[in-house]
């Protein structure tokens, strides 16, 4: 049985999906005529309760276009040290915006809003970078799938209104976090100035983010967009699949934290295996005794086609998604059970 737990980004749109995007009407979305498109986009907007949004082709995309928008080079942006941002976005922060980072160290990728306090920098000191950005990552991805404190965001969001700095949030897993805080979607979003949403990852759509806010940063957001060659004609095709993503998928990925803490479970008993992240929602860490060579082991399960990635120093991660089902995760604990 072929088990793929590598990310949740490997996802193959369904049968139903194929069909919504192949009758997708479209036109050229670099002069907005495409329905499919605008229609992705007032979806998103009116779900999250922003004025407008813009589809891109990836999260990478959306968050460095929202970095563009909000900072000027020289600027310095406030992140978790474990941020996605800064982490796996190639240096997009320096090399497309000229800014660079303030880098908080924070409970599984979690900054606080103390923290965030303490990083910003006086404004009329020239020694000193412009602090111009706050950003979060909810879940957040090298936390293990770890969902922020509600009350810590409004507490970050204050210090951000009191400081006249934007607040912007990589919600790359976002939906992961809301099917499981219950904390309504346009709440949770008017703590942000914007918002990037990924609908590849757990959502199951081939392509695609969408970027969110108010329609002067949406505006400016779209021709940073075109900047960094982000223009698409007939994208409709494409977007089809993420607007069939947010009308069908967002209350299922509650199965994929039911199979997570399943796996969570079966490593815990594992007698190699030292430690497992508390999981809350599809992502699975766990740190494995120092005798165990990781490369070996992810090799010996790719043998059996169980597939997950290692993670950092004796670490690996797996992640559940759309396309593992109950059969999978036994597969994956009986192999791993036979190591």
């Amino acid at each position: 049985m072929h088990t793929d737990l590598r990310s949740d980004t490997v996802t193959k749109p369904s049968q139903e999906m194929k069909a919504f995007m192949m009758d997708a009407p479209v036109g050229d979305d670099v002069f907005q005529e495409d329905p499919t498109v605008n229609e992705l986009e007032k979806f998103a907007a009116d779900y999250f309760g922003m004025e407008a949004a813009l589809y891109c082709s990836s999260g990478t995309q959306t968050n460095q276009i929202a970095i563009n928008v909000h900072c000027r080079p020289g600027d310095e942006v406030i992140c978790s040290k474990d941020a996605h941002i800064y982490f796996y976005e190639g240096g997009g922060i320096a090399k497309n915006s000229g800014s660079s980072v303030l880098l908080l160290p924070g409970d599984r990728g979690r900054i606080t809003a103390a923290a965030v306090l303490g990083g910003i920098k006086d404004p009329n000191n020239p020694h000193y970078p412009l602090t111009s950005l706050v950003s979060l990552e909810d879940t957040m991805n090298r936390g293990g799938g770890a969902i922020y404190d509600f009350n810590e965001i409004k507490a970050i969001r204050k210090v951000c209104l009191e400081n006249k700095l934007p607040l912007h949030l990589d919600g790359a897993r976002l939906f992961n976090a809301l099917v499981e805080n219950n904390i309504p979607p346009k709440e949770y979003a008017a703590q942000f100035d914007s918002i990037s949403i990924c609908l590849s990852k757990g959502l199951g759509a081939p392509v695609g983010s969408v970027l969110l806010g108010n329609k002067d940063f949406i505006h400016r957001a779209r021709r940073a967009r075109k900047v960094l060659g982000g223009g698409m004609r007939q994208a409709g095709i494409i977007a089809a699949g993420g607007l069939y993503a947010m009308k069908n998928n967002i209350e299922r990925l509650k199965e994929d934290h039911h199979n997570a803490k399943l796996l969570e479970t079966a490593l815990n008993e594992l007698n190699w295996v030292e430690e497992v992240l508390p999981v809350q929602t599809n992502i699975v860490v766990a740190r494995l005794a120092d005798h165990i060579d990781v490369a070996e082991l992810i090799a010996k399960c790719a043998e059996k086609d169980l597939h997950f990635m290692a993670f950092g120093e004796q670490t690996i991660r797996m992640v559940t998604h759309l396309d593992i089902d109950s059969n999978n995760i036994d597969h994956t604990i009986s192999v791993l059970k036979e190591l």
